[in-house]
């Protein structure tokens, strides 16, 4: 991986897997999954929801954290099991104000695009895969140069950092069927971030 991009294959095993679905099907059923819209008005192919003091959000005044989700509640705590994996890699001495939830539908995609709607990139970005296989693509700080692919599967952690903070990155396809921990299918990503 490219600059300070660390991939951690399978580091969650099953019963984590597992555990961890659990811990965010009680998250989405107090901060339902919604289908966001680009600044342009375009609408995302994935759903979203979030934990934490912040949500991430995008409509058409453009991208930002809110508070609250859409329904005007505030989000729900990132789970414990979660929590974990952003201690195990990053420590405890700070930890994510946001968790943001993507799910990717056998169609659902995410265009090339940078996490910097954040106030210090000194933290890194912290991104847990759940579920069907994905594509992953991550180049450098520019648009527009060479970038690198790299299979995602269920339980693998990437951590984004120092000059990896923010390098263009995307996902370019899901592998439907790839993974049996989601019974209908699909993928969950987390993405952790410090946002103040």
């Amino acid at each position: 991986m490219p600059g300070a991009a660390e991939y951690f294959a399978a580091l969650l095993d099953d019963r984590e897997q597992a555990a961890m679905v659990a811990d965010l099907r009680t998250v989405v059923a107090r901060a339902p999954l919604f289908s966001p819209r680009t600044r342009f008005g375009k609408p995302m192919s994935v759903r979203m929801t979030s934990t934490g003091r912040y949500g991430w959000y995008s409509d058409q005044r453009g991208y930002r954290y809110e508070r609250a989700h859409p329904s005007g509640q505030p989000w729900p705590p990132i789970p414990e099991s979660v929590l974990s994996v952003w201690r195990l890699l990053v420590g405890g001495t700070r930890q994510p104000d946001c968790c943001l939830i993507n799910f990717y539908d056998g169609a659902a995609r995410m265009g090339l695009h940078q996490d910097r709607d954040e106030a210090d990139f000194s933290w890194p970005v912290l991104s847990i895969s759940l579920g069907d296989d994905a594509l992953f693509r991550i180049g450098a700080t520019t648009r527009g140069g060479p970038t690198e692919s790299l299979r995602l599967r269920s339980g693998d952690v990437l951590l984004l950092s120092g000059a990896a903070r923010l390098a263009f990155h995307g996902i370019d396809r899901t592998y439907p069927g790839t993974s049996s921990l989601l019974p209908n299918g699909g993928r969950i990503n987390l993405t952790l971030r410090v946002v103040d």
